[in-house]
C-alpha cells in the first residue's frame, strides 16, 4: 500500500487552534472495499445474500480489546443506482488501523422484528458509535423503509442499538419515539445522523456527561441537539416556542452550502466541543467552486463546553475534501469524503470516511493536535 499525504494545512488550521488536525492520508487507496465472498441468510428474503458485494462505505469506528472496529454500511445487489439496495451494518477489524478483515456476517440488519416497518427494505445505514464509561456500546444508525411492503409512507429515522461485546446487539428502535411508538412533536419524517459528545479518558473516548446529561448532535439539513440520561431515549432541545433549535445550517458560497450533516461523535476538549461535520456543496452554482458541484467535504465547528447549544467558531474551508481517485469514482461520482468514525488509537487520531458511496478511506493526525 503506497504511502500518500494529500491533505494540506488550511488557513483555518493555522489560525483556529481548537481544530483537530491537520489530517493526512496514510495510504492512497481504500481500507475497505466491496467483498462478494461474505454471505449470510437474510431473515427477510429467506435466502443467502452477498450482503457486502456491492458497496462498503460510511463507517463508525471504535476501539475494543486493543483493535479498531469499523461498523460500516454495506449494500447488496449490483450496480450504482444510489438508494436502490438494502443496507446492513458489518464489522471490520484491524490491529494497525489500516489493514482490515471483514467479519463474515452483518451485525445490525433488517429482520422480522418489531422494527421491520422502519427498516425494510432500505435497511440500516450510516452508523455512529459511542461507548459509555461502563462499557456499553450504542450505535445510532439510519432506519430506512424504502418500498415498504405494507405501503407505509417512506421515511428515515435515527435508530439505536446497544451491545457490550460487539456480537450480540439489542435494537431499541427510533430514538425520538414516544412510549406509544409515535414520533415526538415536531420531529421531521426524514431525519438522520446522530453523534453523542465524547471525552478522552485513559487514552480512549467515552460518552461525556455535561450538566448531568448526555448530548447528541443530529441532523443533515441543519444540525440540532438532543439530551438523554441513558443513551437510548432522547429529547430534542427546543426553543422558547417549542421548535427544534438549529445550531448550524448551510451557508451560501461555502463547501457546506447545501447540507450540514453531523459527522463522527464530537469530542469535548479544553477548548470546547469540537464537532467534525459533513458539508455538501451546492450543485446549482451557489457553493464553493474549488470542490465541485454536489461534492461532500468536511468541516469543524466549536461549541461551548458548558453550553452545547452555543456556537463559538466554525471553519470556512474544508479540512478534508475529495482528492484521490477512489474518492471521486464509484456510486456517487460527484466526489465524497463522508466522515463518520473517529478514534484515538496508539496515541493518534484515526478518522474514517466513506468515499463516493462505495469505499472506506482513512486519515490520521497526531494526538496532540487538539
Amino acid at each position: 500500500m503506497t504511502l500518500f499525504h494529500a491533505s494540506k494545512v488550511t488557513p483555518d488550521q493555522k489560525t483556529k487552534t481548537w481544530v483537530i488536525g491537520p489530517f493526512t492520508r496514510p495510504c492512497d487507496q481504500p481500507v475497505i472495499t466491496p467483498t462478494p465472498t461474505v454471505v449470510f441468510d437474510c431473515p427477510m428474503k429467506k435466502k443467502p445474500v452477498r450482503w457486502a458485494a456491492n458497496h462498503t462505505f460510511n463507517p463508525a469506528a471504535l476501539v475494543y480489546q486493543d483493535k479498531i472496529h469499523l461498523l460500516f454500511r454495506a449494500e447488496d445487489g449490483k450496480g450504482d443506482e444510489v438508494g436502490a439496495y438494502t443496507s446492513r451494518i458489518g464489522d471490520a477489524v484491524s490491529q494497525d488501523g489500516i489493514t482490515f478483515a471483514l467479519q463474515p456476517e452483518p451485525l445490525i440488519y433488517p429482520s422480522e422484528d418489531e422494527w421491520a416497518d422502519n427498516e425494510w427494505c432500505g435497511g440500516c445505514e450510516d452508523p455512529r458509535v459511542v461507548e459509555s464509561e461502563s462499557g456499553l456500546f450504542a450505535v445510532y444508525y439510519t432506519m430506512w423503509n424504502r418500498d415498504n411492503p405494507k405501503g407505509m409512507a417512506r421515511s428515515t429515522k435515527i435508530g439505536v442499538a446497544t451491545s457490550r461485546d460487539l456480537r450480540e446487539w439489542t435494537k431499541h428502535g427510533p430514538i425520538f419515539a414516544q412510549p406509544d411508538g409515535r414520533m415526538q412533536t415536531g420531529i421531521p419524517q426524514w431525519h438522520k445522523a446522530g453523534g453523542v459528545v465524547q471525552r478522552e479518558k485513559d487514552g480512549r473516548l467515552v460518552a461525556a456527561m455535561i450538566n448531568g446529561k448526555y448530548w447528541l448532535y443530529w441532523g443533515e439539513d441543519a444540525v440540532r441537539l438532543a439530551t438523554s440520561t441513558d443513551l437510548v431515549h432522547w429529547l430534542p432541545v427546543r426553543d422558547d416556542k417549542g421548535g427544534l433549535v438549529e445550531l448550524i445550517s448551510p451557508r451560501k458560497g461555502y463547501f457546506d452550502s447545501l447540507l450540514t450533516e453531523v459527522g463522527p461523535p464530537p469530542v469535548l476538549t479544553e477548548h470546547g466541543i469540537v464537532l467534525l461535520y459533513n458539508g455538501k456543496n451546492d450543485s446549482q452554482g451557489g457553493g464553493d467552486p474549488s470542490i465541485g458541484p454536489g461534492a461532500y467535504a468536511a468541516g469543524q465547528v466549536l461549541f461551548d463546553k458548558d453550553n452545547p447549544a452555543m456556537v463559538i467558531d466554525r471553519t470556512d474551508k474544508p479540512f478534508l475534501k475529495p482528492e484521490l481517485a477512489f474518492e471521486k469514482t464509484g456510486q456517487y461520482k460527484e466526489g465524497t469524503v463522508f466522515i463518520e468514525g473517529l478514534v484515538l488509537f496508539q496515541d493518534k487520531w484515526y478518522l474514517y470516511y466513506g468515499t463516493a458511496d462505495t469505499y472506506v478511506g482513512v486519515a490520521t493526525a497526531p494526538h496532540g493536535s487538539v
